[in-house]
């Protein structure tokens, strides 16, 4: 019996160049500081030991074009030296606690190593550092739809989903020179037709959440433990309800331990505006990453943190989690394979420890695998039509569709019809072509599905509800302009240096 650890890294596409610092670009840089570089940093570290490991990642197609902007990379860069600086003024602070400047000395060579990492291993390129993992054979990265839309809800014009599917492909192509085997469903969102959508793709899997699995017609007879085949032929792995609680259980989660260091408590939030103000985009309160207690107990108060203690408990509970796994295999089918996905941000970010524990699992786990060496030895062999799913809150789709955000459906579908139109239309000049090509990044950055989630989460729904609507309006003026065959350049100009994702995209897509 195998073990497949799958992690799923995405963020919207956020970009603003008219502004010298923009609240939302943050998370692009802490997902980078405190996620992607640190897990990055295992698996170099794993290789240059010789330690055999597997490992399955996503990078969305919008993370990866943040991660190759140039403009965004060196903010990105300008945001670890500004933190590296604030590590230092911690470390001189008049009065600060012993343990307060011990915590910022681990912070500080934390931030350096993985600094080392981008600029050394990665050439300052963190795409490429993945993609040397992926050819040395240690680990799979799978596709993704082009802007993370949510599926299922595009399905009353199929060109659109399609569309998502090809660009999300092609930008896999582009990026990593070779074709993906498997395939991302943003959300685990899945509804029958999607796998043929894929097949045209030549995508060879997918993974699905427990129920939509577990609920197919006819039912899977071993549950998620063998992949189905699905009518289109293509092989779907269903989501192990056990390692996942076991990961994102609030209450019996590993993160929760009060060895593990606390979240919710930030130097941003807790210093002097004078004295912290240079360390946030544009003097708002935000995470710094400079956090100096662990969660202790679920009461307010809270102790320091103590790394070695938190390092050794991520072990503990990594030897826990493959005797867990290695319990399962008793009595399961011949060539069981457990397929545990997470979302990439868990390791590092909301879970401090998250990378030393996966680390600790890649370690000790004998028979992790990658999805495509398991299908390589195991094809699927029974034949399920997979069930309506995804794995948000209740399973389906009301954290996306529900009377918060359900005005983003109709405008959605609309500018899906539009682009349709506008692509069929006779063969345009270069302009008009440019202009086609933006009007559509303009219709896949509005369907992504970070808009309606953080509306209905109340992450940034101001944000997000902005961003939906400017899409739209662009897209409206694009279109207007089209028709008419007149396209203001300097206009268009702006509109491509500011929303640029997916250079080689081709409006024909939609035809």
């Amino acid at each position: 019996m195998s073990l497949a650890l799958v992690l799923h890294a995405h963020l919207p596409y956020v970009r603003h160049p008219e502004h010298d610092q923009f609240l939302e670009e943050y998370w692009f840089y802490e997902a980078m500081i405190e996620s992607h570089l640190p897990l990055l940093d295992v698996m170099k570290r794993l290789l240059e030991e010789g330690v055999r490991f597997r490992l399955t990642l996503n990078l969305s197609p919008t993370l990866l074009a943040m991660m190759r902007d140039p403009l965004l990379i060196a903010r990105f860069r300008r945001r670890l030296a500004a933190l590296l600086e604030l590590c230092e003024k911690e470390i001189a602070r008049p009065g600060a606690p012993g343990e307060e400047q011990r915590l910022a000395r681990m912070y500080r060579a934390r931030w350096r190593r993985l600094r080392t990492v981008f600029e050394g291993f990665c050439r300052g390129d963190i795409v490429a550092g993945f993609g040397r993992i992926q050819e040395e054979g240690s680990l799979e990265i799978l596709a993704c739809a082009a802007t993370h839309a949510f599926l299922p809800f595009l399905a009353v014009n199929p060109a659109a989903m399609r569309a998502q599917i090809a660009i999300g492909v092609a930008e896999y192509q582009r990026h990593f020179r070779r074709d993906p085997r498997g395939f991302w469903l943003p959300e685990c969102a899945f509804a029958p037709g999607l796998d043929a959508l894929l097949a045209e793709q030549h995508i060879r899997y997918f993974i699905l959440e427990t129920h939509g699995f577990c609920h197919g017609t006819p039912p899977p007879e071993h549950g998620t433990l063998l992949p189905i085949r699905t009518p289109a032929g293509l092989a779907a792995f269903g989501r192990d309800a056990p390692s996942a609680k076991q990961v994102w259980s609030s209450a019996e989660g590993y993160p929760g331990d009060f060895w593990y260091r606390e979240f919710y408590r930030d130097i941003g939030h807790a210093r002097d505006l004078t004295y912290i103000r240079p360390y946030l985009p544009a003097g708002i309160r935000f995470d710094t990453g400079l956090k100096y207690h662990r969660i202790t107990s679920k009461g307010e108060e809270k102790r320091y943190y103590v790394r070695a203690k938190a390092v050794e408990r991520a072990r503990i509970h990594a030897t826990h989690f493959v005797a867990q796994r290695l319990a399962q295999m008793a009595g399961a089918p011949a060539g069981a394979v457990i397929v545990a996905p997470y979302d990439a941000e868990l390791f590092g970010h909301w879970w401090f420890e998250g990378p030393d524990w996966l680390e600790a699992v890649l370690r000790r786990h004998p028979a992790t695998v990658t999805l495509s060496e398991y299908l390589e030895e195991s094809p699927p062999r029974q034949l399920s039509r997979p069930h309506f799913s995804s794995w948000g809150e209740r399973g389906y789709g009301d954290v996306w569709l529900n009377p918060q955000t359900d005005w983003i459906y109709p405008l959605l579908h609309r500018m899906a019809d539009s682009m349709r139109e506008l692509a069929r239309a006779a063969s345009p000049g270069p302009l008009v072509r440019r202009a086609l090509n933006q009007a559509a990044r303009e219709l896949l950055l509005a369907q992504s599905s970070d808009w309606p989630f953080l509306i209905t989460r109340g992450g940034a729904p101001h944000y997000a509800a902005a961003r939906v609507r400017r899409h739209a309006e662009t897209f409206a003026w694009l279109e207007r302009n089209i028709r008419r065959g007149r396209i203001p350049r300097a206009q268009l100009e702006s509109l491509e240096n500011h929303y640029c994702p997916f250079p080689e995209l081709d409006y024909r897509v939609y035809h």
